[in-house]
């Protein structure tokens, strides 16, 4: 019989089985226990609590190794729902997720950032409940949003850290006051590292896997994944690839550094760039006042895609320094997968994945101990909101910080392992007694 770690809580143990189910999308009592190393009472105890609150249905029997067939657990998608906001200079971008991390309902708009932030959450406010009423999804069941934006943060105040786009959001409050006027927890956090986070709830990524993401919006971010969890770092502000430089005696960017990658291979320098090609920019009608960059760089994307020479090269240009990015990354953490993810990547995404893989593949430091892929994200410009509703699903369920234990059915017992008698297994769970039921 398998033996139970010491948990550090029961909710945490809890988390820990709801995670295992979520990941498998059908698994067996059995299998629970041996994947967790829980013995199978408490699995047993455990899956009863998870039943009676909602969160797990059993989905028929498996097959059989000789004994009684097992039968299977799957999560009950429809048992909670959870809000993604994506707060961009230019877009933004509202999900609601059932538990399963699918989307149920969206919808998009020009970005809120340029208002002050007394005028801008409000609206989103609005927003978010319009799309929760249009979805009828019962308020009861929201365990509330993430909101995801660019860094600096102050993940755990909720603050902007920066005072862009206007100095009216630095240190501005915003989680704590969308909470206030939403009515529901709300959780800050790094657009890149949400995207990155997004891909392994919705079972792209193997649960074990090391990746890492590479956000392109209007700026560019990173975030790496470590067994299902962010790599945080000292303050939640890690793998910022955009603010790499790569040129030490390049000009000073807002962020203090000097030739950051941001500023040669993101789309408000690729945008630059072709304005200070005239032809190109009077052919694409390019706004040399405008404040639009992803609206722009798509137009500049379209035209390399469909064969501007001109375009290609800035856009090929771009992808060769995403690359060096990628290949750092790489190498800093041993990655075996690199995700490309955002709404600027989803325009022009083929021709990055095709050269920021060359790049991995010639350059990275352990490229002869394993490869690297580099893909899609299966999200594409949603990424960053899908990935802000998956971050409240795992702080909530599977994280141990469930922020209301009545409202998810919340056991005051510890799981403990008993000591003799009844195994806790259900009846169809027993092994046959000629043949233990393996499977």
């Amino acid at each position: 019989m398998a033996t139970s770690p010491v948990w550090g809580s029961r909710l945490k143990t809890r988390g820990v089985v709801l995670d295992l189910i979520r990941a498998a999308r059908t698994i067996s009592r059995i299998e629970l226990a041996a994947s967790s190393g829980l013995t199978p009472p408490t699995i047993s105890e455990v899956v009863r609590d998870l039943m009676t609150d909602g969160l797990v249905v059993e989905a028929g029997r498996g097959a059989s190794t000789g004994g009684k067939p097992p039968t299977l657990l799957q999560l009950n998608p429809l048992a909670r729902y959870s809000v993604g906001v994506q707060l961009e200079r230019n877009a933004c971008v509202i999900v609601v997720v059932d538990l399963a991390g699918r989307q149920v309902a969206r919808t998009s708009f020009r970005g809120t950032a340029q208002m002050p932030p007394e005028q801008a959450l409000p609206f989103l406010a609005a927003q978010v409940n319009a799309l929760l009423d249009a979805a009828a999804v019962d308020r009861d069941r929201v365990l509330g949003a993430g909101l995801v934006s660019y860094g600096p943060q102050d993940r755990h105040a909720g603050l902007l850290l920066t005072p862009q786009p206007t100095g009216e959001w630095f240190d501005y409050p915003v989680a704590p006051r969308l909470s206030e006027i939403l009515g529901m927890p709300v959780l800050l956090d790094n657009d890149a590292a949400a995207a990155a986070i997004g891909e392994y709830w919705i079972g792209t990524v193997e649960p074990r896997s090391t990746y890492g993401c590479i956000y392109m919006a209007t700026g560019i971010g990173g975030g790496v994944v470590v067994a299902g969890e962010v790599y945080r770092g000292s303050s939640s502000n890690s793998v910022e690839i955009g603010h790499i430089s790569i040129d030490v005696h390049g000009d000073e960017c807002p962020c203090g550094n000097r030739g950051c990658l941001e500023n040669y291979a993101g789309p408000a320098a690729v945008v630059r760039q072709a304005l200070a090609t005239p032809e190109l920019a009077d052919q694409l009608v390019l706004d040399p006042a405008g404040t639009d960059f992803l609206t722009e760089f798509a137009r500049i994307a379209a035209a390399a895609n469909a064969g501007n020479t001109q375009a290609r090269h800035l856009i090929e240009q771009s992808a060769r320094y995403l690359g060096c990015a990628a290949v750092t990354i790489t190498s800093l953490f041993d990655l075996d997968l690199i995700v490309l993810a955002g709404p600027s990547f989803t325009v022009a995404g083929s021709i990055y994945q095709t050269l920021i893989q060359q790049e991995v593949d010639r350059r990275t430091f352990a490229r002869r101990a394993h490869p690297v892929r580099v893909v899609p994200s299966v999200s594409g410009s949603d990424a960053a909101a899908i990935g802000g509703a998956v971050l409240v699903l795992q702080s909530e369920l599977t994280a141990g910080r469930a922020r209301d234990r009545a409202a998810l059915g919340w056991r005051e017992r510890e799981y403990g392992e008993p000591g003799g008698g009844d195994d806790g297994r259900d009846e169809d769970e027993q092994p046959a007694p000629a043949q233990p039921d393996r499977d």
